[in-house]
């Protein structure tokens, strides 16, 4: 099973009222940042504009696998959150599950209903620039199917 499934099932199975917060538990899994990426952070290089806090978010391919570095701030709890689910879902994984992963990640983890439309649109956009830019970085389609 793949981590993406796990997290899925896990997601799934729980009630809705509880998936909000299984998501804010999430945030607390956030990898540092590692020392060589903070230049980058600092430059204003990676960020997701669309989101309202500073998210840093950088996905990479190397040696045909994903690695995603990120930073979002403590008192972002929703987006640093959601980009620790997504670490722990991607990272170390062949592009290929990263592109082959459901465009409505949000939906299918029953959890797009629970956020407002601001918060919606800044993950979507997190997520869609991991799709993006492991598609590019990796010379495959955004969209295999």
């Amino acid at each position: 099973m793949r981590k993406l499934d796990a997290l899925l099932e896990l997601f799934q199975e729980a009630e809705p009222a509880e998936r909000l917060q299984l998501l804010l538990d999430f945030a607390e899994r956030l990898p540092p940042l590692p020392p060589e990426y903070v230049p980058l952070r600092d430059a204003g290089l990676g960020m997701v504009h669309e989101c309202q806090s500073p998210v840093f978010f950088l996905p990479e391919v190397q040696d045909g696998r994903v690695r995603i570095y990120a930073d979002v701030p403590r008192e972002a709890p929703t987006p640093r959150a959601f980009t620790a689910m997504l670490v722990e879902a991607f990272d170390g994984e062949p592009p290929e599950v990263v592109l082959e992963a459901p465009e409505d990640l949000l939906y299918r983890l029953g959890i797009a209903p629970l956020l407002g439309m601001q918060r919606l649109r800044g993950l979507t956009a997190i997520y869609q620039k991991l799709r993006r830019e492991v598609a590019e970085k990796a010379g495959l389609s955004a969209n295999p199917r």
